[in-house]
């Protein structure tokens, strides 16, 4: 096995050992495990990024071994400055979010962790696979454990919330399915993606494509209108659930822009870019607002997800690298942000038992250690120079003032709303008088709460003071991807 196959399989390997310890009387047991596992994967992954050569556009570490011979299909790996860092975010995310149930979830303690560690290993597969009926099996079968994760330890309606999350999200890959049996029949039976980039085809099948595999990518971003299962799966569902689900599920969809739409059908792209940009700044604009009248702390964030999102999608469909690499940087910006302001309403949600910002009140007053890495994470999600929040949304506004003036402007509105919804928040829950009783109670961060809010500091400042090996390890990708769709693929 290369690092790219140790990477998918040493947590889902875990996983199914934790499986196999059924009883919670080995509680214990499985969370160390379970630690042992995502640290083993976290440190699998870096290795990618240390021998990365940041100088080509080249796919790196390439496995390719025939998996279906009848069908040429192969199991066929491989990263470029795109991916990689995707891989290393889910690989670190899942670490945290291992943290993050300690101590919360105490019944089928080795079914919780054991469901995060084969989500990691499926997340990170969607990121490498370079063969498309293997990345149709590791998009789909992400769907699976975030399924039980959410139908089993969500809330009051995790069942609803669940089948939600699982229909809008697979009836849309549906129509990606066929969109890839028909490019292998015009490929001449490969399911090579790199094969497809050199594929010409007419603008009509081309626009058909983009509309299958949009409606694929769009709910899963998700984008303005299909984004309704986004609040209820993240009210529904556990912190972890939650984490996970905005940290990294939500940049399957985006990513699978930037591997099928823009370069496998560039004129369609270019043809339909307005379709695009137009539900894009309705997400922006619009969802900005939604966010402004929620009174459920989780349902706010979800919102402010939907409208990052919106932000990514602008960026890549600007058609300049500022845009395009700005809206990747904002990708992983936001899993580090939202990720972090989920867990931070998890801590608030495992003392107080509610979510409703009217519950809440001077939180500040009984826990400062808290409040300081609450107050930060909200300024990264307003987009707070010196934050990771900050560079992509900078970037993707420059690159979105190259082509028009005025989209740029209406796309720095996201700035004002972001501020708007956050701040109130911040205002009601953290800031004035102690409210209640409950929060007069309130005990600060233990010592897993403070080093796991600690990590995503570290990682938020980091990116938003030095953004540059970021930019640096993607450069070279998004140019060759940008010069790409620039070339007419008619045949």
């Amino acid at each position: 096995m290369s690092l790219l196959s140790l990477a998918i399989w040493t947590p889902i390997l875990f996983g199914v050992v934790l499986l196999a310890l059924g009883r919670d009387q080995y509680a214990n047991v499985v969370r160390w495990l379970a630690l042992a596992g995502a640290v083993v994967s976290l440190l699998v992954t870096l290795p990618l990024i240390t021998g990365f050569d940041s100088s080509t556009s080249a796919m790196q570490f390439v496995e390719d071994v025939l998996w279906i011979e009848r069908f040429n299909v192969h199991y066929r790996l491989g990263v470029d400055g795109i991916s990689v860092w995707f891989v290393l975010l889910t690989a670190f995310i899942t670490v945290i979010v291992v943290i993050a149930g300690w101590e919360v979830i105490n019944q089928r303690v080795n079914q919780y962790m054991g469901a995060f560690l084969i989500l990691s290993g499926l997340m990170i597969g969607v990121f490498s696979a370079l063969d498309g009926l293997l990345f149709y099996v590791f998009f789909e079968a992400t769907l699976i454990p975030m399924y039980i994760i959410i139908g089993v330890w969500g809330g009051p309606r995790r069942v609803y919330a669940a089948f939600k999350f699982f229909l809008y999200t697979l009836l849309g890959s549906l129509l990606m399915l066929v969109a890839l049996v028909y490019l292998y029949y015009k490929s001449g039976g490969s399911f090579d993606i790199l094969t497809w980039h050199r594929l010409p085809l007419p603008l009509g099948a081309q626009e058909l494509l983009f509309g299958a595999f949009f409606l694929a990518f769009a709910v899963k971003v998700p984008m303005w209108p299909v984004h309704t299962w986004l609040p209820d799966a993240h009210v529904e569902a556990p912190t972890g659930g939650s984490v996970v689900l905005a940290a990294i599920m939500l940049k399957l969809g985006a990513y699978g822009f930037l591997r099928f739409s823009l370069p496998i059908l560039p004129d369609a792209s270019r043809e339909l870019t307005w379709v695009v940009v137009a539900l894009s700044l309705v997400a922006v604009v619009y969802i900005g607002l939604v966010a402004l009248v929620q009174q459920d702390m989780k349902k706010l964030v979800a919102y402010s997800s939907v409208a990052h999102m919106g932000f990514v999608t602008l960026g890549f469909f600007m058609f300049n690298e500022l845009g395009v690499s700005g809206a990747i940087v904002q990708m992983i910006a936001h899993g580090f942000v939202s990720g972090a302001m989920f867990l931070c309403i998890g801590v608030l949600y495992d003392r107080v038992h509610s979510r409703e910002i009217a519950a809440y009140g001077g939180v500040v007053n009984t826990m400062p250690k808290f409040a300081a890495f609450a107050v930060l994470f909200a300024m990264a999600n307003c987009g707070l120079p010196g934050t990771a929040g900050f560079v992509g949304e900078w970037m993707v506004i420059l690159g979105t003032v190259k082509v028009n003036f005025w989209l740029g402007a209406l796309a720095a509105t996201t700035l004002i709303f972001g501020a708007a919804y956050t701040l109130w928040m911040v205002k009601r829950v953290y800031f004035g008088p102690v409210a209640n009783d409950d929060v007069r109670t309130l005990a600060d961060l233990n010592a897993r709460e403070f080093f796991m809010l600690g990590l995503l500091a570290i990682a938020v400042l980091w990116m938003g003071l030095y953004p540059k090996p970021f930019t640096d390890v993607m450069h070279h990708s998004v140019v060759d991807l940008l010069q790409h769709v620039a070339q007419s693929k008619l045949p």
